[in-house]
């Protein structure tokens, strides 16, 4: 089978053999991992594994894409050495160790409506989509799933506005994140549509809204600030093309939320993480309608057992959680420089050993 063909038949739940599977991995442990695989910078690291390769489609920005300043956001502090300003007017510095980053919001000192009414929120105006069904169509043509990115909603709107100030804002202030939330489904909603008019897959999409326990904030103020904005994109998306299937990632336990993520279109739920949440339990109350991508911890499994203690997880994974077919295997998340080279290589040859062999 072919990764499209593949994918197909586990979002459907239809027999098939083998598990799409995929990893990603820091910089360090890139760089070692192709020593040992003989690979040089040049070469992909995912399909020398045989890895799950999905096409990413989205809009295409204007040549002249007009550049905001933002430097006055920060007049109020020295910015450090090796920091560096996105294009959403967020303040990076490096944490000095992995890919770690400490973010600064343009709006954290914001005193006044206004002042969140007046910032240049990130748009897709002036952006292309005339590409977009060509490369939908081509990845098709090659065995190959084709996805669209839909965004983050909760994550961008506290990397702008500053973590404790928006958390404080969905209860003192509402209108200040609602505000925000607004402005980030507007664009979320032109993503989602342009690339269900070319005809993707799957859309991805996603926020970080939990800790290892519980969520960050009450499940109503997840209802009443997050839940129907996502039910925007992912309705706007569907009402172009009925069958796409919605990708969602959140770290940590989302066990409170997870049936309303299927009530408003989520069909592959990531990373489940094991530390967090039982995998197993997870497909035995909403297996029938989710896709279970991930499953392999990386606080435990990945870094600290054996190579036969990798092989065992995924065995266990697949012959629980992927009974019906519905699960894609990865460690869920990037694997760290910690992670030993002979556990990547055991999680890789223990998928291939499922079905003699990966997804062309």
């Amino acid at each position: 089978m072919n990764q499209l063909e593949r994918f197909r038949a586990t979002v459907g739940r239809r027999p098939h053999s083998g598990f799409l599977f995929h990893a990603g991995f820091t910089e360090d442990l890139d760089r070692r991992l192709r020593e040992d695989c003989g690979l040089g910078p040049q070469d992909d690291l995912a399909e020398h594994f045989g890895m799950f390769q999905p096409r990413n489609v989205g809009l295409r920005p204007p040549a002249e894409l007009p550049k905001h300043d933002f430097s006055h956001y920060y007049e109020d502090m020295e910015i450090p050495k090796g920091g560096w300003i996105d294009d959403r007017g967020v303040l990076n510095i490096p944490a000095g160790y992995y890919h770690f980053s400490r973010m600064v919001g343009p709006l954290r000192n914001a005193r006044r409506f206004e002042d969140i009414e007046a910032f240049p929120y990130p748009t897709l105006e002036g952006y292309t989509a005339d590409h977009m069904t060509g490369e939908v169509e081509a990845a098709h043509a090659e065995g190959k799933v084709a996805g669209g990115w839909a965004g983050h909603m909760f994550e961008e709107a506290w990397q702008i506005r500053g973590l404790e100030e928006f958390l404080t804002d969905m209860v003192a202030q509402p209108e200040w994140a609602e505000h925000i939330l607004d402005k980030l489904t507007e664009r979320n909603v032109a993503a989602a549509r342009a690339a269900a008019r070319a005809g993707v897959d799957y859309l991805t999409s996603g926020d970080d809204v939990a800790t290892q326990s519980a969520l960050m904030f009450s499940p109503d103020l997840w209802r009443r600030f997050i839940k129907a904005r996502w039910a925007k994109v992912y309705g706007a998306a569907r009402e172009i093309k009925p069958d796409v299937d919605i990708w969602y990632h959140s770290d940590g336990n989302v066990a409170a939320i997870i049936p309303e993520l299927i009530e408003i279109g989520v069909t592959i739920l990531n990373p489940v993480q094991p530390e967090c949440l039982d995998p197993i339990e997870v497909q035995r109350r909403y297996g029938d309608r989710l896709v279970l991508d991930g499953t392999i911890g990386t606080q435990t499994t990945m870094p600290f057992g054996a190579p036969e203690d990798v092989r065992r997880a995924v065995r266990r994974m697949a012959e629980t959680v992927g009974r019906d077919g519905a699960l894609i295997l990865a460690p869920t998340h990037v694997l760290e420089p910690e992670v030993p080279l002979e556990n990547i290589h055991a999680f890789v040859e223990a998928v291939h050993s499922l079905d003699g062999g990966p997804a062309s």
